[in-house]
């Protein structure tokens, strides 16, 4: 490397005078990093570049860092409030379904009660209808059977006052029709 150098080509004072470390046998080192004699200049440029990039953080670089940031934050912050705003929104709007739903169950059971007092109503005047004819024909009925009743009884008189009117002449007998009426009468009512 050009940093190796031996002591047959180079002197040892003439290397110390370029300013390159040399050992005890005056030969070069091999990282002037650890030269002690190159220390004070080292540390000068050290603190010179840590006092540029400090000031290129802090006047560049963090300025932006922040502001990137706090633009992040505020973006997080107006996300949350929007969230908190459509979770109100969402929960009044079920609020609003639920007192909705309700009251169309109100509704609708009183629709449903009115429907059926209506039709209760209806059916009463039904069966006060059905109630008044039923019981005008059952009057009809039996005005009807009381009148073949008449006329079977009367039927049967007279078939009882034939009968026992041929009954009599068979028998050899004379009948009076007086007689035998009167004898078919009292026997009929018992």
């Amino acid at each position: 490397m050009a940093t190796e150098t031996t002591a047959q080509h180079v002197d040892p004072l003439a290397l110390e005078e370029a300013g390159m470390c040399v050992d005890a046998h005056g030969g070069a080192i091999g990282m002037p990093q650890l030269c002690f004699d190159w220390f004070p200049n080292q540390m000068f440029w050290l603190v010179v570049t840590l006092v540029v990039i400090f000031l290129v953080l802090s006047r560049v670089a963090l300025p932006r860092i922040a502001a990137i940031l706090a633009e992040r934050q505020g973006t997080i912050t107006n996300d949350i409030a929007a969230a908190e705003d459509l979770k109100a929104k969402a929960v009044a709007a079920e609020a609003a379904y639920n007192q909705a739903l309700a009251d169309a169950r109100t509704e609708a059971q009183a629709i449903v009660a009115e429907a059926k007092a209506e039709i209760q109503a209806d059916l009463d005047v039904a069966i006060q209808k059905a109630d008044a004819e039923i019981a005008a024909k059952s009057a009809e009925s039996e005005k009807a059977i009381a009148e073949i009743r008449a006329g079977a009884l009367d039927s049967v008189k007279a078939v009882a006052s034939d009968t026992a009117a041929e009954l009599v002449s068979v028998l050899g007998g004379k009948a009076d029709s007086d007689a035998v009426n009167a004898a078919v009468s009292d026997r009929l009512k018992g």
